[in-house]
């Protein structure tokens, strides 16, 4: 199981989680675009965007990557990450969750790395449960660099093309 983090490098990999999410969280539903209340933008994808099934698939099939060095961490890897669905009235809202535990049955737990935005009553830091049917991606830190992180390419195009540069210098393949 990964190491416990420090206060201020959790402060770090939430922080490199919200950047990494282009300061929000990925929403699957109808419409266009969704301001949050906190400004943040929210990157809205439709739940038949090929690109972004397409990233969702590659990062649902290197998911053994994650958990070996979630499991067995090396010293370079941090700050493990995984991005869930849940359902909700607009249909889907997909959100980074961190402290992950593996649960007796084959489910798992862990904390809302983001703050929910069509979730009523969900916070960040409440602990919540998920399947693996409901991970759409992972990421963790490795010499400071991002691996994993698939349904993040597809939002590059999205930012300007400076931010998005910058964040692509940040990303490493497994």
């Amino acid at each position: 199981m990964a190491p416990r983090l420090s206060q201020p490098m959790k402060w770090v990999v939430l922080a490199a989680i919200t950047g990494v999410s282009v300061l929000g969280i990925l929403t699957i539903g109808p419409m266009h675009e969704v301001a949050a209340d906190d400004r943040s933008p929210i990157v809205d994808v439709r739940t038949t965007d090929p690109e972004m099934n397409s990233a969702i698939a590659r990062a649902r099939g290197t998911l053994p990557t994650f958990w070996a060095s979630y499991e067995s961490p090396k010293p370079t890897e941090e700050g493990h990450s995984l991005k869930v669905r849940f359902h909700t009235r607009k249909g889907g809202e997909h959100i980074w969750i961190a402290e992950m535990k593996k649960l007796p049955g084959g489910g798992y737990s862990g904390v809302f790395a983001n703050e929910p935005r069509d979730l009523p009553g969900k916070r960040a830091g409440d602990e919540v449960k998920f399947t693996e049917a409901d991970i759409s991606d992972w990421m963790f830190m490795r010499n400071g660099k991002i691996v994993g992180g698939e349904t993040i390419k597809p939002t590059l195009k999205s930012l300007p093309k400076a931010d998005a540069d910058a964040l692509r210098a940040r990303m490493e393949q497994p």
